[in-house]
């Protein structure tokens, strides 16, 4: 019973696994269409990626094809689309530079997360949160906005409206996932102490 529950787990070759390497293999091609302003193919490879990472977690679901290779590809291409966006948009001015400290920063506040956990015993990885989740996508969906503002006219100016809108959320919620992994990481360590401490006792 327990090795069909936890083969899926070992998993490569799955179909939420090709969508993920997909969305990787896109983020060079996708901040070379940026660079040399090409917009709407920049945006229609954008729209691609924000559809196949909703798609993936759903028919890993549906289809239970759920991976410990699906759970760190899918953020980590969340991540390098995030990245390559920022490279793009602040060499062509369409985003302060504050912001892209903003992000970073973030980043780099949870990379000892990793280490911590591993050393309790853990596989170095936490669960993707909820809040986390809706950042990324908050910050997904700025991003094609703010290209899109970076143009003439009425729809344009309301895109940046948005999308200015959707960047600011998306900032908050992911420091706010930030706080509630190392939040987690905090319980994990305590937990491991009490055990060893009652390890000991005996």
């Amino acid at each position: 019973m327990s090795t069909e529950q936890e083969a899926p787990q070992d998993r490569i070759f799955t179909v939420p696994n090709s969508l993920s390497l997909a969305r990787l293999v896109g983020v060079p091609l996708f901040l070379w269409l940026v660079l040399i302003e090409a917009d709407w193919w920049a945006l229609g490879l954008l729209v691609f990626a924000g559809l196949s990472d909703w798609l993936d977690g759903k028919l890993a679901r549906i289809l239970n094809q759920t991976s410990k290779l699906g759970a760190v590809l899918d953020p980590a291409a969340d991540r390098l689309y995030i990245l390559a966006t920022l490279v793009g948009l602040t060499i062509r001015d369409i985003i302060p530079l504050w912001l892209v400290v903003l992000l970073v920063a973030r980043e780099l506040a949870i990379v000892p997360i990793a280490p911590i956990v591993r050393r309790l015993g853990y596989s170095g990885t936490l669960p993707v949160h909820f809040i986390g989740k809706a950042g990324t996508l908050c910050l997904l969906y700025a991003f094609p906005l703010l290209l899109l503002g970076d143009h003439d006219g009425a729809a344009a100016t309301a895109a940046k409206v948005v999308g200015w809108s959707f960047a600011i959320w998306g900032a908050g919620l992911y420091w706010w996932a930030a706080v509630l992994y190392w939040e987690q990481t905090r319980q994990l360590v305590v937990a491991g102490r009490e055990t060893a401490g009652r390890e000991t006792a005996r």
